[in-house]
């Protein structure tokens, strides 16, 4: 298993940026596909974006396209969520998640073996 713990969370005001980082530890990072997910007060967790673990190729919720940009730097065992243009609506927070499976790309939190423990984004209007 690997670990994972998230980090760059906060409040910033409609419009602004956030960088979110998570840092993993254990088994070899560059060996799993990531993502980004977040669970809103009352909602149900959802995908934001996930990483293939060697391409690089990425993937986006509609919500997030144009706005988010997911990275990756595995010899620094970090994976990054750039969040600009951030709404209201972004409120959440926000979960790091490893899978060596091949249905990452389904967005499904069942496709992921390891979890971070969160960080609050708060995006005041």
């Amino acid at each position: 298993q690997v670990q994972l713990v998230e980090s760059g969370g906060g409040l910033v005001q409609a419009g602004g940026s956030l960088r979110l980082s998570c840092v993993a530890s254990g088994r070899t990072f560059s060996s799993y596909h990531m993502a980004w997910f977040r669970q809103a007060p009352g909602k149900e967790r959802e995908f934001v974006a996930a990483i293939n673990w060697s391409s690089g190729r990425t993937y986006s919720a509609s919500s997030v396209k144009g706005r988010f940009t997911i990275s990756r730097v595995n010899a620094k065992n970090t994976l990054y969520l750039q969040m600009n243009s951030l709404k209201p609506e972004d409120t959440a927070v926000y979960y790091c998640a490893a899978s060596d499976g091949s249905y990452y790309f389904r967005g499904l939190s069942a496709d992921f073996h390891s979890w971070g423990q969160g960080t609050q984004v708060t995006v005041s209007s």
